[in-house]
């Protein structure tokens, strides 16, 4: 099946035979267009392949089931359709041999769709329990014009999963998405969110994620008209023997867009491994794009490894403001004497210092049981590891 509103073509910049640009990965829905990844590749070297646990060779079988259960209020509508249906794959290609594999193996998908000029007073929740197996999903959120929405997505349970987010949020829209990765601890999951941003709209992406064995996460956001916003912030605590992984793309491909990237991560425990890859493009012709991207990353015992690399490609001279940084390191000492001298117990005064360091993007958050459930997780997992 190939997307039925998007042709494989080069990218709309016409830079797509650069070889060393993110232009030139535009990406495909057939499978056979990827090679089987060896872990050597660019986009894989970052990756265990081998934990993958087959979905990156076609080995892994779809068999699984989850348990969904959707909380939707008036002015929301909910769907299962089939792979015919045309509003599937609109908003963008999948990137990698995992993310067309689980579109070529879907069965139904999920279409939430929030009626024009509806402002929703409570959240749209998704809690979806993976019941074991191997399975591959699709879901589409559709914002209408004018319309203002918050969606959770609570993901929780075991199992391998891979598949996409589709997004649309259309003209004068706004739409915050709120995405919780809470998987056991043996799960693997590879998805992509594709967002199509429209003039005027503005779109809020928070990941959160703390479970799994592995967790391969692609935000990515396209832009379809001038004055549209976008914001990605993350945070994950990656602990012992786990490997959480998130690269970002944002394609300034119109004028006047503006976008912020955010995310912090925290690793306590052998083997913990934590990625973030964030890539910007400013295309070619482009004028009055605003875009800056930073990943900090706390590492509070040995053993632990971080990779952060950001990537700014800018084709035009007109940019209204673009940037970068990346930092990795321990607990401050000054802070935890601070605390200690006013007599604060060590184990303590640490969750004090990194619940402060969480704590502006947890409040990021807009639904006030989500934030504080989701900063009992983070101190919960702290415990754990001290």
């Amino acid at each position: 099946m190939t997307g039925p509103s998007i042709e494989p073509k080069a990218h709309s910049h016409g830079l797509g035979d650069i070889p060393f640009s993110k232009l030139a990965t535009h990406g495909s829905f057939d499978v056979n267009d990827f090679p089987v990844p060896n872990g050597r590749e660019e986009e894989w070297r970052f990756t265990p392949v081998r934990r993958l646990k087959g979905l990156h060779d076609g080995t892994a079988v779809a068999g699984g089931a989850d348990k969904l259960d959707i909380d939707a209020p008036e002015g929301v509508t909910v769907e299962t359709v089939g792979r015919g249906d045309a509003r599937l794959g609109t908003a963008g290609f999948p990137a990698d041999r995992v993310i067309a594999q689980a579109y070529t193996s879907f069965e139904e998908a999920t279409i939430v769709t929030v009626a024009k000029g509806k402002a929703l007073e409570q959240p749209v929740v998704i809690n979806r329990e993976a019941q074991g197996g191997t399975r591959f999903d699709q879901y589409v959120i559709d914002v209408e014009p004018l319309a203002e929405a918050i969606v959770v997505l609570n993901q929780t349970g075991t199992g391998i999963r891979a598949g996409s987010v589709d997004i649309h949020v259309a003209e004068g829209a706004r739409l915050t998405l709120i995405s919780v990765q809470d998987w056991d601890r043996d799960a693997v999951d590879v998805s992509q969110h594709n967002a199509q941003v429209a003039k005027d709209a503005t779109f809020k992406s928070i990941v959160v994620t703390l479970g799994g064995d592995l967790v391969r996460l692609s935000p990515k956001v396209a832009y379809k008209g001038r004055g549209a916003n976008a914001e990605l912030h993350g945070l994950y605590f990656t602990g012992d023997g786990q490997h959480h992984e998130h690269r970002s793309l944002i394609d300034h491909n119109m004028s006047n867009t503006r976008s912020r990237v955010e995310y912090k991560g925290a690793l306590s425990g052998k083997g913990a491994h934590g990625v973030w890859i964030g890539d910007v493009i400013i295309g070619e012709g482009t004028t009055g794009t605003d875009s800056y991207e930073h990943n900090r990353n706390l590492q509070l015992t040995d053993e632990t490894r971080v990779d952060s690399v950001p990537n700014l490609e800018i084709f035009t001279g007109e940019v209204e403001g673009a940037g970068h940084a990346a930092a990795s390191g321990r607990l401050d000492d000054i802070h935890l004497f601070y605390l200690r001298s006013r007599g604060i117990p060590e184990d303590e005064a640490r969750r004090l210092v990194i619940r402060g360091y969480f704590l502006e993007l947890i409040n990021r958050i807009p639904v006030g049981e989500l934030r504080e459930g989701i900063m009992d997780k983070v101190e919960r997992k702290l415990a754990e590891h001290e």
